[in-house]
C-alpha cells in the first residue's frame, strides 16, 4: 500500500494527446506531480505531450510501481495481467463498464478478482476517479482541481459525490493529505485505506462517503486500530428502506441494514453524519481536546428567539438543556440586568456589551452540570463581534470543556469569525448547525468512551457442553424443520442460564384441567405446532385462565381459532403454564444474521407489537457486561426501568445484562442459528424470565455453505487458554488478554523494577495511565494477541507475565515483545511465552516475526537465540531479533 499510495515510478495505460480525454487529464496531472518518472503507454504513438511511449506494460524496461489504467473495460483484464507478470506493484483502474453496468460488466469484474488472487499487486477501482496526494505531491486522477495540503483524508465510493465534496471543501478552504475514489473496491477497500492513513503523520481526522462497507471485518478492525488516535467521521446512505422483507421472528424485522450499520459504528468509535457539509464540520473539531462529557449544554445568546429555536434543534437531535447550579444563577444574577431569562437558555438581552456574553460564559464554564456551551450572537445591542470574541476566546482558552459558536449576518460579524476560528473554537453561522457539530463532538466522545471503559470480571468461558445442543439443531434439521418449538427454544437457552417459564405439553382438555389443579391458577395457553410462527397472529394465545371453568372455556375457543386462522396447520397440542401475575416490563432479546455485519444481536421494548413500537437497539457480539449496558441504554424502556414508577419493584438491571451477554455466548458458539426471538422477557418482581423463545436454523451453516458471516469481531480465544507450570512447579494458566484484566495489569506493571520495564519499553514509563492500560488490554484479537500468564494464591489472582504479538496492516509480519514480573525470573516463562507466540503467528500465516531487546539483556537473547531467531546487534545498544516462519 505505501508503494501504490507514494509511487516513484508510475505507467499510464491509455495515455493520449486527444483533447478532453481521460487519458490526457490523468497524463497532465500525473506530469506535475513532483520527483516522479511518468512513462506513458500507447502501442499507436511514440511519444505523448513530449514524453516517450511504450507500446506496452511488458516493453517497460524500468520497474514500475504504479500503473494507472484507462483503456476500455474489456481490455483490462488482459492488461492488469500484464501488469502482474511485469512485476508492478499496484494498479489504479480509472475504466468503467464492469459491475455497475449489469451481467457483461459484472463478468469482467470477475475476471479482475480471478487475476488478482494470482498475483500480489494491489489495485483500486474499476470505475473510479483515482487518488490525489497534496502532501507528497500526487495526483493520479481525471479530476481538474488541485486540492491544499492538508491534514484531512477523504474516500469516496461515489465518484460524483466525490468530486462534489472535494469541490465544496476546495471552497472552504479544507486540506487534503489524501483524496481516495475507490469504485468498485475489486481489491483495495476501506480497511486498507484506513489502515494506511492511520499510521500516516500527515492525517490527523478520516473523512469516508461509504455506500456500501466491503470487508466488514477488516474494516472494523483497521477502524478500531485508529479511531482512539484519528477521528473517523462516516457519511452513510441508506437511512430508511422503502420495503422490509417478511421475516420469521420479531427481531428478523426490527433489525434493518441501516441499525446494523449504526450499532458496528458505535462499537468502533466511528461517528456517522447526515450531511456534507457536517462531514467537514466534523472533521474541524473532534481531533480537539474539548471534547464533550455529556450531551448538557447551556445556551447563552442575544436573542431569546434564536435561543428557543436552538433549544428545539438541541433536543430534536438528542440533546440536553443543562440545569444551572445555585451558584450559577447567582453569578448570573450579579453580572446581567434583573430581567435576564432566569434560566437555560440564557438571554443576555438584546443590548448586551461584551462583558455580558464574557460573564455569562464564564459561570458555565464553572458549572459542573453543564458539559458545553453554545454561544449564539446577533449583530445588535453594544457588542461589537470582533471584542465579544475576543473576551470570550481568551476565556476558554485554558477550558477543558468545549465552546461552540454561532455569529449570525455577513461581513459584519466576519472578524469575529476570524478570531473565534484562529483561537479554535468552532464557529458557524446558524443555530442548527452548531447544535449538530456539537452532539456529533459528544457521540465521539462517548463511543471513545465505551472502547476505554473496562467490564466487570467474568470466568473466562462459561459456556455449557455444545454436543447435545448441536445434537438437537441435527435432529431439527433431519425432521425437516428449521423453527424448533418453544419448548426446544427454552431448553436450548436454559442449558446457557437464561430463565425460562415451564410448560406442559397436553392434548386434551381433560389432562389440561388436572395440569391446572397441579400448577395452580391462572394459566396461560399456547398453540404448539411447527407450522405456526407467530401464535398471537392466529388466536393461538389465550391469557387469564383463572379457573377450572375458564380452562373449560378457553382451550376449545382457542383451538377454534386457531383451525379458521391457519386451517392447513398441523397441531401437536396446547402447551399450559403458569401464568406471571403481574408482568412490569415486557422486553424483546434476539439476535439475527445481517448479510454484511454477521450476527447481531437485539434489544427493547416487546411483546405482540413490538416492531410497532419501534423501541430497540442493535450490539454486535461478543459482547461483556458493559457492552450489554451501553446497547441498553440506547432504548426508552431501558430508562424507564432505571427510574420505575412507585409501587414497581426496580428491576435488576445487572441481571438483565448477564442474560443479554449469555445470549451473546450463545451466538458465538453457535454459527448454525440464524435468528433467536426471545419475545416476551418479561420483568416482575425485579427479575427477568423468558415467556416465550423461538430458534430459528441457518440451514446453509448446517449444509456447510454459509452465505453470511458469522461475526465480524473476533471472540476471545479460549483455543489459546492453557494450564502450565513453571520450572520450580508453580501452576500458571496461560491465556490470551482481556478488558477485565485492566487492573491486574496495572498492578504487574507498577511492581515492576525500573530495569524489567526497561528492558520491554527501552524508556521510563512514568504514570500508566488507565488510556494506557486500555490499549493494552482491550485488543483486537485479529490482528494481536496478548498471552498473560496468571498465579492463584488463596483466592487472589495475579498477572506474572505477558507476551504480545501485533500483526503488521498486511498481515504478513509482526513484531513480538514478552515481559515477565522480577518476583518470577529464570523459571522458564519468557521462553515459554515466546514460544506460545511463534504457534499463534504460525497460527495466523504470518511469515516473519520480529522483535527488538536491549543487547545487554544477555537472559531474553538466550531465549530467542535457542528458539531459532536470527540476532542482529545494533549501534544504539538495541539488538533486532528476527524468525521467519516460511
Amino acid at each position: 500500500m505505501r508503494t501504490l499510495l507514494d509511487p516513484k515510478t508510475i505507467a499510464l495505460i491509455g495515455a493520449t494527446a486527444r483533447e478532453g480525454a481521460i487519458g490526457r487529464t490523468i497524463l497532465e496531472n500525473l506530469r506535475r506531480s513532483s520527483d516522479r518518472t511518468i512513462i506513458p503507454v500507447n502501442p499507436k504513438h511514440s511519444s505523448v505531450l513530449g514524453l516517450k511511449t511504450r507500446p506496452s506494460i511488458g516493453a517497460v524496461h524500468e520497474h514500475v510501481d504504479l500503473a494507472v489504467v484507462a483503456t476500455p473495460a474489456a481490455t483490462v483484464p488482459e492488461v492488469l495481467e500484464e501488469c502482474a507478470k511485469a512485476g508492478v506493484h499496484g494498479a489504479i483502474v480509472i475504466s468503467a463498464g464492469f459491475g455497475e453496468t449489469g451481467k457483461t460488466g459484472q463478468a469482467l469484474e470477475n475476471k479482475v478478482r480471478k487475476i488478482l488472487a494470482k498475483y500480489p499487486m494491489r489495485v483500486i477501482g474499476p470505475n473510479c476517479l483515482g487518488i490525489i496526494r497534496p502532501s507528497v505531491g500526487l495526483n493520479a486522477s481525471f479530476l481538474t482541481v488541485q486540492p491544499e495540503p492538508g491534514n484531512v483524508a477523504l474516500i469516496s465510493q461515489s465518484g460524483a459525490l466525490g468530486t462534489g465534496m472535494l469541490d465544496w471543501a476546495i471552497g472552504s478552504h479544507v486540506g487534503f493529505s489524501l483524496f481516495a475514489s475507490v469504485g468498485a473496491m475489486v481489491d483495495v477497500d476501506f480497511a486498507d485505506l484506513v489502515d494506511f492513513l492511520g499510521s500516516d503523520p500527515h492525517t490527523r481526522s478520516i473523512l469516508i462517503y461509504m455506500e456500501s462497507v466491503g470487508d466488514a471485518r477488516r474494516f472494523m478492525s483497521a477502524a478500531r486500530s485508529f479511531a482512539r488516535s484519528k477521528p473517523i467521521i462516516v457519511m452513510k446512505p441508506g437511512r430508511y428502506s422503502e420495503s422490509a422483507q417478511a421475516a420469521l421472528s420479531h427481531t428478523g424485522s426490527m433489525a434493518g441494514g441501516d441499525e446494523v450499520y449504526e450499532a458496528a459504528f458505535k462499537r468502533v468509535g466511528i461517528v456517522r453524519v447526515r450531511e456534507v457539509s457536517e462531514l467537514f464540520r466534523a472533521a474541524e473539531v473532534l481531533d480537539s481536546h474539548r471534547l464533550p462529557l455529556g450531551p448538557d449544554v447551556a445556551i447563552v445568546t442575544n436573542a431569546g428567539g434564536l435561543g428557543v429555536m436552538a433549544t428545539d434543534a438541541l433536543i430534536e437531535m438528542g440533546g440536553r438543556l443543562a440545569d444551572l447550579s445555585e451558584a450559577s444563577m447567582a453569578a448570573l444574577d450579579e453580572a446581567l440586568p434583573p430581567y435576564w431569562s432566569h434560566g437555560n437558555p440564557i438571554d443576555v438581552l438584546g443590548d448586551a456589551p461584551s462583558e455580558r456574553f464574557e460573564a455569562a460564559v464564564g459561570a458555565c464554564l464553572k458549572d459542573t452540570g453543564v458539559k458545553g456551551i453554545l454561544l449564539i450572537y446577533t449583530p445588535q445591542g453594544n457588542a461589537r463581534p470582533d471584542e465579544m470574541a475576543a473576551r470570550v476566546s481568551a476565556l476558554v482558552k485554558t477550558a477543558r470543556k468545549p465552546v461552540v459558536t454561532v455569529l449570525m449576518g455577513g461581513e459584519s460579524v466576519e472578524k469575529g469569525r476570524s478570531i473565534f476560528q484562529a483561537a479554535g473554537v468552532p464557529c458557524y453561522d446558524a443555530p442548527e448547525h452548531a447544535v449538530r457539530t456539537y452532539l456529533s463532538m459528544y457521540r465521539y466522545a462517548r463511543n471513545l468512551e465505551l472502547l476505554y471503559e473496562t467490564p466487570g470480571e467474568q470466568p473466562i468461558d462459561v459456556a455449557p457442553p455444545k454436543n447435545n445442543l448441536r445434537a438437537l439443531l441435527r435432529r431439527v434439521v433431519d425432521s425437516g424443520r428449521k423453527v424448533l418449538s418453544e419448548e426446544e427454544s427454552k431448553r436450548f437457552i436454559t442449558t446457557y442460564g437464561i430463565p425460562v417459564t415451564r410448560q406442559t405439553l397436553t392434548n386434551d382438555l381433560e389432562d389440561a384441567l388436572k395440569l391446572g389443579e397441579r400448577l395452580g391458577y391462572p394459566l396461560v395457553l399456547k398453540i404448539v405446532s411447527p407450522d405456526i410462527t407467530h401464535k398471537s397472529a392466529v388466536g393461538g394465545v389465550e391469557t387469564g385462565v383463572c379457573s377450572p371453568e375458564d380452562l373449560t372455556r378457553a382451550y376449545p375457543r382457542l383451538l377454534e381459532r386457531v383451525a379458521k386462522a391457519a386451517p392447513k396447520a398441523h397441531v401437536h397440542g396446547v402447551s399450559v403454564q403458569r401464568m406471571i401475575r403481574q408482568v412490569d416490563y415486557e422486553l424483546i432479546l434476539g439476535m439475527k444474521k445481517d448479510w454484511q455485519f454477521g450476527s447481531v444481536i437485539v434489544f427493547g421494548a416487546g411483546g405482540v407489537g413490538a416492531e410497532g413500537l419501534a423501541d430497540f437497539a442493535v450490539g454486535l457480539p461478543p459482547l461483556n457486561q458493559t457492552l450489554a449496558r451501553r446497547m441498553m441504554e440506547e432504548t426508552r424502556i431501558f430508562r424507564a426501568m432505571t427510574s420505575p414508577p412507585s409501587g414497581v419493584e426496580p428491576p435488576d438491571l445487572s441481571e438483565l445484562e448477564e442474560i443479554a451477554t449469555v445470549l451473546s455466548n450463545i451466538v458465538v458458539d453457535f454459527p448454525e442459528i440464524a435468528e433467536i426471538d426471545i419475545n416476551p422477557l418479561v420483568v416482575a418482581g425485579g427479575h427477568a424470565c423468558a415467556v416465550d423463545a423461538r430458534i430459528i436454523i441457518d440451514e446453509d451453516v448446517m449444509a456447510g455453505a454459509p452465505k453470511y458471516p458469522h461475526l465480524v469481531i473476533t471472540p476471545y480465544p479460549t483455543r489459546y487458554v492453557m494450564p502450565w507450570k513453571l520450572s520450580d512447579g508453580t501452576d500458571v494458566l496461560l491465556r490470551p488478554i482481556r478488558p477485565e484484566d485492566e487492573p491486574m495489569e496495572r498492578d504487574m506493571l507498577a511492581s515492576m523494577s525500573e530495569e524489567t520495564l526497561k528492558g520491554r519499553f527501552f524508556e521510563n514509563v512514568g504514570e500508566i495511565s488507565h488510556e494506557m492500560l486500555v490499549r493494552f488490554t482491550n485488543i483486537d484479537y485479529d490482528r494481536e494477541m496478548a498471552i498473560v500468564a496468571e498465579v492463584t494464591k488463596g483466592r487472589k489472582k495475579r498477572l506474572i507475565g505477558v507476551g504480545r504479538l501485533q500483526c503488521e496492516a498486511e498481515r504478513q509480519h509482526a513484531e513480538f515483545a514478552v515481559v515477565v514480573h522480577d518476583d518470577y525470573q529464570g523459571r522458564g516463562l519468557g521462553f515459554k511465552l515466546t514460544d506460545v507466540l511463534i504457534g499463534i503467528a504460525q497460527d495466523k500465516g504470518l511469515t516473519q516475526i520480529d522483535g527488538y531487546v536491549l543487547s545487554d539483556n544477555r537472559r531474553m537473547l538466550q531465549v530467542v537465540e535457542e528458539l531459532g531467531f536470527e540476532v542482529e546487534p545494533g549501534d544504539s545498544g538495541v539488538s533486532t531479533v528476527r524468525l521467519r516462519l516460511v
